[in-house]
Formats: structure tokens, C-alpha cells, sequence
């Protein structure tokens, strides 16, 4: 049975526990649940089937055990190992001290603006399927680069660190 990570969209520690994210999860009938970190990533087990599916059957789950709702993108594990060999940061010059994040489409869209989108030492340089890389390096302003990703995306996407989706795809 094929591995799947779900990030949820606006969890955090605050407004989701992980353990009642993972029950709602099993609830749904997945197996092999975890919970990754506390900002709503979720290694799973399921039968091979149209992400969108997996999507709606996870977001239903969240909505009935938390009553509240959580938007859902998943990926296999597989397609995150395969994003991860690919690393698109050493083929575009992303300086090595520069923090490298990874946002998801529900499905792969074309930039409402050109790429590349840059601002206060922040990039949106490529997309890739249904993945856009960014990096930016920390300045007094924060993470401009969302400004720039919604205003390429809209604001139906999310977003991890390198980090995180290297911790997902190992879940």
C-alpha cells in the first residue's frame, strides 16, 4: 500500500492537537498514521487512488472529529523523495545560507505573474508540477516570499521548509 503525507493547511499547535489529527485520520480508514512536527503533516498509508480523493476523504474526516475545517494536500512519499533528489535550489544559485521552502498546489497551475518573484532578499523562482520553491534570506520584514507566492498562487496552497518535507518524505 502505497506511503502518503498530508499537509494540512493553517494547523498549528494552537488550534489542533496531533494526536486528534492522527485519530481523525484513522478514523477515515488510514493506517500506519503519525503525526510529523506540530504544524499538521501526516505520513500515512492508503490504497493507491486520485490524490483528490485522499483529499476530500481527509478533510471530511477533520471536519467531523475536530468540527472545524482544515484544507488537505497530499503527496505520496515516493514523489517527495523524487522532489528531494531533484533539489531545484543548486541548478537556480540559491546562496547556501538562504532558507529553502516548498510550497504545494492542489494541482499544478500556472503563475498569475512571470517567474521569477523577488523582494527584500526573497524568491519565488521556479514551479515545478504542482510544487513552487522559493528562498529567502531572514530580514526584519519576515517571510515576504507568502506575499509573493499569493500573489502568484492565490492563497489555496501551503507551504513547508526543506526541512520539513525531508522529515515528511522520511515519515
Amino acid at each position: 500500500m502505497p506511503r502518503h503525507v498530508a499537509f494540512l493547511r493553517g494547523v498549528s499547535p494552537t488550534n489542533a492537537r496531533m494526536p486528534d489529527v492522527q485519530r481523525c485520520f484513522e478514523a477515515a480508514g488510514f493506517t500506519a498514521v503519525s503525526t510529523i512536527l506540530a504544524s499538521g503533516n501526516v505520513a500515512f498509508d492508503a490504497p493507491a487512488a486520485d490524490p483528490s480523493q485522499i483529499e476530500r476523504r481527509a478533510e471530511q474526516a477533520l471536519l467531523a472529529g475536530l468540527g472545524r475545517p482544515f484544507p488537505v494536500i497530499v503527496r505520496t512519499s515516493s514523489h517527495l523523495q523524487r522532489l528531494l533528489e531533484g533539489d531545484p535550489y543548486a541548478a537556480h544559485g540559491i546562496p547556501p545560507d538562504a532558507k529553502r521552502v516548498v510550497t504545494f498546489l492542489r494541482a499544478p497551475a500556472e503563475p498569475r505573474v512571470p517567474l521569477p518573484l523577488a523582494r527584500d532578499l526573497a524568491s519565488v523562482f521556479v514551479r515545478i508540477g504542482g510544487e513552487v520553491y522559493s528562498a529567502y534570506l531572514p530580514t526584519a520584514r519576515g517571510p515576504v516570499f507568502m506575499v509573493l507566492i499569493e500573489r502568484a498562487f492565490g492563497s489555496d496552497v501551503t507551504t513547508r521548509t526543506w526541512q520539513t518535507v525531508q522529515r515528511c518524505a522520511a515519515g
